[in-house]
């Protein structure tokens, strides 16, 4: 993490001229905040943190060039990094998870109050992670989704009997029926039937829908 001064420098990355000068107007010199520079996209963003040596950039996902997840990735391979805030009017899932994986502190949305983004600014220099309420619920959701989607194929799985269960797994990693065969030392016939008993017990149509049905309960 970047080391942080009293008052907290401020780059903005935008591709909107009126967008970044509203930006530096809202928070420059507001509670010790200072805008040192902006950039008007992520293939400027190296070089502008270069020259202004922002402990946190304001960053827009979709810009012309090179996009603001990518930027931030780039930002934070750097040694000391600044923080990153996503500030951006998409809030998509893949968004939100791509930034924070990218190593974004904060993901919040340009119809933020100003307020919050203010109040964002100075608890991501104090070293807080910040999102705002609707992301937040949302990778809650998404979270809470998925954990729903593996604990349900878990508990599929659990019906079948150990050799159903077996050739469940060949199929997932996409063996014929000769080779699952040949790998269980069974005839092709009973790796049919094993099928299409799996596909009954769980209500299935097809050898995809059981490679997905294991996928989601984590074996494979």
């Amino acid at each position: 993490m970047a080391a942080m001064n009293p008052a907290p420098r401020v780059l903005i990355v935008d591709d909107d001229a009126l967008v970044r000068g509203g930006l530096t107007m809202m928070l420059d010199g507001v509670r010790g905040i200072t805008v040192v520079g902006e950039a008007s996209d992520g293939d400027e963003v190296l070089a502008a943190a270069d020259t202004h040596h922002p402990d946190i950039v304001l960053m827009d996902l979709r810009m012309p060039r090179v996009d603001g997840i990518t930027a931030t990735r780039r930002l934070r391979a750097r040694t000391p990094p600044p923080e990153v805030v996503v500030l951006t009017t998409f809030d998509t899932d893949d968004n939100i998870v791509y930034a924070l994986r990218a190593g974004a502190s904060g993901f919040l949305l340009k119809d933020t109050p100003p307020a919050r983004i203010v109040d964002a600014v100075l608890r991501v220099a104090e070293g807080e992670p910040i999102l705002s309420a609707s992301v937040t619920r949302r990778l809650m959701d998404r979270t809470a989704t998925q954990a729903d989607t593996h604990q349900r194929a878990r508990a599929a799985l659990d019906r079948l009997s150990p050799r159903e269960h077996e050739v469940v797994l060949a199929v997932a990693r996409g063996s014929s029926n000769a080779e699952i065969a040949a790998q269980l030392y069974m005839s092709v016939a009973t790796v049919k039937a094993h099928v299409s008993n799996v596909l009954t017990k769980l209500d299935l149509d097809n050898r995809t829908q059981i490679a997905l049905l294991s996928h989601d309960a984590g074996q494979t």
